[in-house]
């Protein structure tokens, strides 16, 4: 599957189905994230269920401390 993440293309694994098998896939299942797909912000209670598609739009935003 081909989807943009951060505005570079990607192609996935046909495994990677869903908004959380993508932030498992790049190892970011246990950082604290913030999710965009098509321009709209996901709820994190969503990420299961929330199936992604060819050509869809992902921005991925986690935090990172500092001081």
């Amino acid at each position: 599957m081909n989807i943009v993440i951060n505005g570079d293309a990607v192609l996935l694994p046909k495994s990677v189905q869903s908004v959380s098998l993508l932030l498992e896939h790049f190892h970011l299942e246990k950082k604290v994230v913030i999710v965009e797909l098509n321009q709209h912000i996901l709820d994190k209670s969503a990420y299961a269920e929330t199936v992604l598609s060819d050509g869809d739009r992902i921005e991925i935003v986690h935090f990172v401390g500092g001081g």
